[in-house]
């Protein structure tokens, strides 16, 4: 359970960084403006998934986070494969699981950005320690609409 809350939390707060811009002071008298509506500008809680099985369904503009559980302690690492279309990265985190000890896993939080509308796939790669050029020993594929 704890995972889940440190995954939230480590997506909220990467969108939020990426969202952070120059504001007007905030006035005090209520105005008579309709609420906005969330625009690829407007920052909003992204899409968390670790499931592949799970449509990732987007707006352009929008940014969404791939969750996989990893050891960097055993050498093996996530790599995406191959040409990312209609997303772009963003950003990749590693999160320890608590208690952190050695040897103790985590989660990478991959971040990406939905760019054009269409269906795209992002494949990732496990690697082994020291492999160059090696073939993953495991691949997962998500799959995202961008609308």
């Amino acid at each position: 359970m704890k995972k889940i809350y440190l995954l939230l939390s480590a997506a909220i707060l990467s969108v939020a960084c990426l969202a952070l811009t120059p504001t007007a002071e905030p006035t005090l008298e209520p105005t008579l403006e309709p609420a906005v509506e969330p625009t690829p500008e407007t920052p909003i809680e992204p899409v968390a998934t670790s499931d592949p099985a799970q449509l990732i369904d987007m707006q352009a503009g929008q940014t969404f986070v791939i969750v996989l559980d990893t050891n960097p302690s055993t050498g093996y690492h996530w790599e995406v494969l191959g040409e990312l279309i209609g997303t772009e990265f963003v950003s990749r985190d590693y999160i320890a699981d608590e208690p952190v000890s050695p040897g103790s896993g985590g989660v990478d939080v991959w971040t990406f950005k939905a760019v054009s509308a269409g269906q795209a796939q992002i494949t990732f790669g496990n690697y082994p320690p020291s492999t160059e050029g090696g073939e993953a020993q495991q691949t997962v594929t998500f799959n995202i609409i961008v609308k």
